[in-house]
């Protein structure tokens, strides 16, 4: 019997949720070795055509969206930090938090109205949650906006973080901030797609768990999305 749940997961059911057959998302797919600054920087840099794979959650082709629909407009960082080799840095949530408890994301947030755009409100939020000052940033592109059940259209917002920087971890947003090294996101074999039943359809979800870290949902999903793009390199 296929029982209807609500349109978010908790971290714990998410994890809970068996992965699927890989040959159904991953056939053909290959690492993404040795990705640098230096590469980073001339990806964004060309126009070559690349195919995303998700435009928003649980869907990889088209929103059915009502027509007239808006989405709020918000930005996240997708922050590389220079080291021997890159490394992506994320944040997890506290468990206090009413929307999303103790999930991994990315720093963000909305885009408000004193927001010159979108790298803008990527920046401030980044600065505001976990103290990281954009003098340390070098912006180097964006993904096109992933949509979210929570109705809003996330921009990512791809940089390089360059070190020393001493983090400041806003405790109502954030419990912790960590790396993970680049080539474990940009390796496909590391990549969980799971589903659910929603709405008479199902719906699917990207994970990659990473140590104790189930990295799953949006952040997951812009992280699949980024290595399909630089994969065209």
């Amino acid at each position: 019997m296929t029982v209807e749940r609500s349109a978010t997961l908790s971290t714990d059911e998410a994890r809970a949720i068996l992965p699927q057959d890989p040959s159904l998302y991953n056939t053909g797919l290959t690492a993404v070795q040795g990705m640098n600054a230096r590469r980073l920087r001339e990806r964004f840099a060309d126009e070559k055509h690349w195919q995303h794979e998700m435009l928003g959650d649980g869907q990889f082709e088209g929103l059915d969206l009502p027509a007239g629909h808006f989405y709020k407009p918000a930005a996240v960082l997708v922050p590389l930090v220079q080291r021997d080799a890159l490394s992506l840095l994320l944040t997890q949530r506290p468990l206090h938090l009413k929307h999303h408890p103790g999930q991994i994301s990315f720093p963000g947030g909305r885009v408000e109205s004193f927001d010159r755009d979108v790298i803008a409100a990527a920046l401030r939020e980044t600065e505001e949650e976990i103290g990281l000052p954009s003098g340390n940033i070098e912006v180097v592109g964006r993904l096109p906006p992933y949509h979210t059940v929570t109705n809003y259209a996330v921009t990512p917002v791809v940089a390089l973080v360059h070190p020393p920087f001493a983090l400041t971890l806003d405790a109502n947003e954030v419990a912790d901030a960590f790396e993970v090294p680049l080539d474990f996101i940009l390796d496909p074999a590391n990549h969980e797609r799971r589903s659910r039943a929603w709405q008479g359809r199902m719906r699917h979800f990207y994970a990659m768990p990473y140590q104790e870290r189930f990295i799953w949902g949006a952040t997951a999903a812009m992280l699949r999305n980024l290595y399909h793009f630089l994969r065209a390199a």
